[in-house]
């Protein structure tokens, strides 16, 4: 007879567990030693150990549902019952048991889960109705047309409530989108009238600028190209189908009447560069003159030079700002430094410095006695704090003595 904690296997070869309730017959053995018989009813013990282990992990880390997981809960407490294995049998049990535990316990989370989610999905569908009937009202025709159509890709994406709530909330998201469809359905039916009378007034606008393009009065004619461009925009769109072939006609009569002026215009151009050439040999004459160190002599120098500026032609627009802000840019500093001179000769101004100066220096020269008298009474920790505040009134006095030099004093 041999046996282990758990179970043994008498003289007939008869396996049994230990079990609280006593022992179990596991069942017969007669093929080898008894060894190799509770060896064998082990295994399968250990055998339920794994498979109790990954249904564990299945119910934590997986989406297994509460029905499958009770069944393989069954299963196993099923073999578990039978006792053909040889091992703690009750472990298992007290696993099982805490395993339901956990599978109940999910189910709950599950269950409130899912009326979260019922709630939040209500949420979302009363926020597209509301949406919804504000957009009904919007003449924002087409971003609120696709604004509808997006918000009812969003409806279809959620979960469905109750049959009667769901039929509620889509009725007014339904009905919503009925009267935004006729509102903007009666918006173009009075548009498709506005565009005919579009067409019939650029039929006329295309007409004179036809005959206006072999013009060579280049001012007037530009001008009333200017006055035709502002009537077309004004008239409004024609339809779809008019709009394109009378705005090609319309910008070919301007294209041929600017093309023979731009022909014109070229010969100016090239004058226009030359132009630019000289004001930039201005503009670097005038850039010598900084910094100002004679204030006089550099105004009267840039006087001359701004004289031979304004003597010459235009140059072209796109490099006018560049050229015409670099002599601006000396200008600038011209005035500036005759800024300063008034500030530097300005008596009120020197007084009120003067004064400041005067209040600064009399304050530091307070502090400094402090000081020494703290530390004459073997005060260091004042000293020190006067000593901090001293710094910050001499960086004061510094600065109000660096500015009374600007007056020569």
């Amino acid at each position: 007879m041999s046996s282990d904690p758990w179970g043994r296997v008498d003289e007939t070869g008869t396996v049994y567990v230990r079990t609280a309730d006593g022992e179990q017959v596991v069942g017969s053995w007669q093929a080898g030693s008894p060894e190799e018989a509770l060896a064998y009813f082990e295994r399968k013990y250990e055998g339920l150990v794994v498979e109790i282990g990954l249904l564990e992990k299945r119910v934590k880390t997986t989406d297994l549902s509460a029905k499958d997981a009770m069944a393989a809960i069954d299963h196993i407490r099923h073999q578990v019952d039978e006792h053909h294995v040889v091992g703690d049998l009750e472990a298992l049990r007290k696993r099982l048991d805490k395993l339901v535990e956990t599978v109940e316990a999910r189910r709950e989370e599950r269950k409130a889960q899912k009326a979260r989610q019922t709630d939040e999905a209500r949420k979302a569908k009363e926020a597209l109705v509301t949406e919804a009937e504000e957009l009904a009202q919007s003449e924002q025709w087409r971003a609120a047309g696709e604004r509808l159509r997006a918000l009812v890709d969003t409806w279809k994406g959620l979960p469905r409530l109750d049959r009667k709530s769901d039929d509620e909330l889509w009725h007014r998201f339904s009905h919503a989108r009925s009267a935004f469809s006729k509102r903007r359905k009666a918006h173009f039916a009075s548009l498709d009238a506005q565009r005919e009378e579009a067409r019939k007034a650029k039929e006329r606008l295309v007409a004179e600028a036809e005959a206006l393009s072999g013009s060579t009065d280049w001012g007037v004619t530009a001008a009333r190209y200017r006055e035709l461009m502002a009537e077309w925009k004004a008239a409004g769109r024609a339809q779809r189908e008019h709009e394109d072939e009378l705005w090609n006609r319309f910008r070919g009569a301007q294209d041929v009447f600017f093309a023979a002026r731009s022909e014109v215009f070229a010969e100016r151009d090239a004058e226009q560069a030359e132009n630019l050439k000289l004001k930039e040999e201005l503009a670097g004459e005038a850039e010598k003159l900084l910094p100002v160190t004679d204030l006089k002599a550099a105004r009267a120098a840039f006087r001359t030079i701004n004289e031979r500026w304004e003597a010459i032609g235009h140059v072209p627009r796109d490099a006018r700002s560049k050229v015409e802000g670099r002599m601006h840019a000396v200008e600038r500093a011209i005035q500036e430094a005759e800024e300063a001179e008034w500030r530097r000769t300005n008596p009120e101004a020197r007084a009120r410095a003067e004064g400041l100066t005067g209040q600064l220096q009399d304050a530091v020269d307070k502090l400094k006695k402090q000081i020494d008298a703290a530390r004459a009474a073997g005060n260091d920790a004042k000293a020190d704090k006067l000593t901090r505040e001293l710094e910050g009134r001499q960086a004061l006095l510094d600065q109000a003595l660096k500015g009374l030099q600007e007056f020569g004093g």
